[in-house]
């Protein structure tokens, strides 16, 4: 059994993309992250050493989108992923990548694509 940990529109500004202008002039990417993990020993101590540090773990996932373009959202997602499963507490995640501004000639509300990975499928 594990606990779950949400943290949602994690707004970056990156230059991922297949299409030169996507590389050239950037654009929003929300990331959304649910992380599974057994939280019974945090909450008995109290200590932030304890548990995942969702802060640091913000700061490491905005990093690791808005370095080295990719040209897709596939690739981006799987990053992330393997970003989340650094703290070996965490015995899951399902990492949502939300490209909102993606260049497609209709009306939409977003474009999303969102994997879970465990420790052992990595």
């Amino acid at each position: 059994m594990t606990d779950e940990l949400a943290v949602l529109g994690i707004e970056c500004f990156a230059h991922h993309g297949v299409l030169d202008f996507e590389r050239r002039d950037g654009q929003v990417f929300l990331i959304d992250l649910l992380l599974g993990f057994d939280t019974r020993s945090a909450a008995a101590s109290d200590d932030l050493r304890d548990t995942v540090d969702y802060g640091s773990l913000v700061t490491s996932v905005k990093a690791a989108v808005e370095s080295d373009p990719v040209d897709l959202i596939e690739t981006l997602v799987q990053r992330i992923a393997d970003v989340c499963l650094l703290d070996e507490r965490v015995e899951w995640c399902r990492v949502t990548v939300h490209k909102p501004d993606a260049p497609i000639d209709a009306t939409y509300s977003d474009v999303a694509l969102t994997i879970t990975r465990n420790r052992e499928g990595r």
